[in-house]
């Protein structure tokens, strides 16, 4: 009889990543490539935002930009929030999030029991617009001016590549018969280009999609829009972005995204949000186009348990 070895880590911080990656069997047809997906719902928040929130406040530290007793100030009402004040909790920095109603009641009550500040901008509609994150953005560097902040600015932010270039590793390494295709949604961007920067330098034949909300397609139509994909299609071409590692753009409806949400809970039983739901139906197009024999791969990107107090799991 065998024994599984179970590893401990140093901390929580050393729980970040090293998530599974399992293949679609239920929602995708027949006749296409196979699709997987990477569950990065699994990380200590339930968000791949903690890669890059690890990354940005361990490479500030590293420069000396971050020093014990500066407070961090970012804009963000998706996970990022929640990933940053996190990190903050265990490394003993204030945070301070300008953040908006927009945005998922459970993200904002997270923020605050990691023990953030919460700058409340309101959203008259409700929803995200094209003025809204430019408005937080406006506000967090307002409130970050003096020699005792840090503004992480995630938009700017080369610093998050570090800790998405670590999940593409982790691909290479789960699929090692090789990956065809890889698509993600975009909102600041840093997640695809970090993985689309490790996986052009090890595997060139590999095509990436860049994704966006139908209704806010700021990279294939030039313009924002209203939407309620928290975490992506920010109304603007975010500045990470870099036309050189990724193939080709494409829009996804909203409501094909929050219809494949329920699919995947109730067939593959993976609980994951309206962003992995648009994925997961772009990463299928992909794999139809590709065709028996590839393989597709792309992300899981929180977990749901963030949108059950919304209609995403009941709306038909």
């Amino acid at each position: 009889m065998t024994m599984s070895t179970i590893t401990s880590t140093r901390n929580i911080l050393d729980a970040v990543g090293k998530t599974p990656c399992v293949e679609l069997h239920h929602v995708v047809p027949d006749g296409c490539a196979r699709v997987f997906v990477k569950l990065e719902g699994l990380n200590p928040t339930g968000s791949y935002k903690d890669r890059m929130a690890r990354s940005v406040i361990e490479e500030a530290e590293r420069r000396g930009d971050l020093r014990p007793g500066m407070t961090v100030v970012e804009a963000t009402g998706s996970s990022t929030g929640s990933s940053l004040a996190f990190v903050c909790a265990i490394k003993g920095y204030s945070f301070l999030v300008v953040s908006s109603d927009a945005f998922a009641e459970e993200k904002l009550k997270t923020m605050s029991a990691f023990g953030a500040t919460v700058d409340i901008v309101h959203s008259p509609s409700g929803k995200i617009t094209p003025e809204l994150i430019p408005v937080m953005r406006d506000r967090a560097k307002e409130l970050s001016q003096g020699e005792d902040y840090y503004y992480a600015d995630q938009f700017n932010n080369p610093d998050v590549l570090v800790g998405y270039e670590g999940l593409g590793r982790e691909l290479l390494e789960q699929i090692p018969e090789g990956i065809d295709a890889f698509c993600g949604a975009v909102g600041g961007a840093g997640m695809v280009m970090g993985v689309a920067k490790v996986l052009k330098e090890n595997q060139p034949h590999c095509s990436v999609t860049v994704l966006e909300p139908a209704s806010a397609p700021a990279i294939t139509k030039g313009h924002g829009g209203l939407h309620s994909v928290e975490g992506i299609g920010i109304g603007f071409l975010p500045p990470i972005l870099d036309k050189q590692l990724y193939d080709s753009a494409l829009a996804v409806e909203e409501s094909e995204a929050r219809a494949m949400s329920r699919r995947l809970a109730k067939e593959e039983g993976i609980l994951a949000g309206t962003s992995t739901g648009l994925n997961v139906v772009a990463g299928i197009e992909l794999a139809k186009q590709l065709g028996p024999g590839k393989v597709v791969v792309t992300v899981a990107c929180d977990t749901g348990l963030k949108y059950v107090r919304g209609n995403l799991y009941t709306a038909e």
